[in-house]
């Protein structure tokens, strides 16, 4: 039953004043808890925002494993000078990263799929596959940081978001998604944020080869990376999306 619903019986229960009384305190119970599951729904977009290349967005509290080298401060994390968007479009394979609480239900099988949006935006479609087998998929949208020129964004730095599509406008919600990594063929991308605590490596292909490993690491260290938290993502036959 609607709370409104019971307002018969309290008038004929109560004298006007009464009942005015119990009217203004049920006005304020009802826009306090619908306040209450915005505020919840917004903090809910927020952290989700950050699961996804996510990428923090979140201006998180994670983990708990320190992702900056040694203990002097490093130099402040620079994007690429220049990110091309039509071939960043279609599905990349997450083949490592540095866990975070956001993903703890993706076992296997991670994917993100970008798609450009008539808005000028992308869609994000994340998905992965969970202990049990079922898919997970979030979908969000990411701008760009600056104005895109002939195709261009300059540098590469973008701003996703989880959030509902009606909650977007919001001052909150969005997550950094830094490609500081990419080789001149495309072929994988490494994705962080200006905090250096989330790292995710993305790949045209389910798994990369040792030789890109290998290159990845060295720059990462090089970028001031501790790469204690590096953890391969396992792509299965099933992990196949459409491009």
């Amino acid at each position: 039953m609607h709370p409104l619903d019971a307002f018969p019986s309290l008038l004929a229960a109560k004298s006007a004043s009464t009942s005015r009384l119990a009217v203004g305190r049920h006005v304020h119970a009802v826009t306090t808890a619908r306040l209450g599951r915005l505020v919840t729904r917004t903090a809910i977009g927020v952290a989700a925002a950050t699961l996804w290349a996510g990428v923090p967005a979140y201006a998180q509290q994670s983990g708990t494993t320190p992702t900056t080298a040694g203990t002097a401060t490093p130099v402040p994390l620079s994007a690429l000078p220049e990110l091309q968007l039509q071939p960043y479009l279609g599905t990349w394979y997450q083949v490592a990263l540095f866990p975070n609480r956001f993903q703890r239900q993706c076992v296997s099988d991670t994917t993100a799929t970008y798609r450009l949006k008539d808005n000028g935006r992308l869609e994000v479609r994340n998905r992965c596959r969970q202990a049990d087998g079922s898919l997970d998929e979030a979908v969000g949208e990411a701008r760009t940081v600056r104005p895109v020129e002939q195709g261009v964004v300059r540098p590469a730095q973008l701003r996703v978001s989880f959030l509902p599509s009606w909650l977007r406008w919001l001052p909150v919600g969005e997550g950094d998604y830094w490609v500081i990594q990419r080789p001149d063929d495309g072929r994988y991308a490494v994705i962080s944020e200006p905090t250096r605590r989330y790292l995710w490596v993305l790949s045209r292909t389910p798994r990369l080869s040792p030789d890109d490993e290998s290159a990845i690491r060295s720059r990462l260290q090089a970028q001031g990376f501790d790469l204690t938290a590096w953890t391969a993502h396992p792509q299965g036959p099933s992990a196949a999306a459409p491009r």
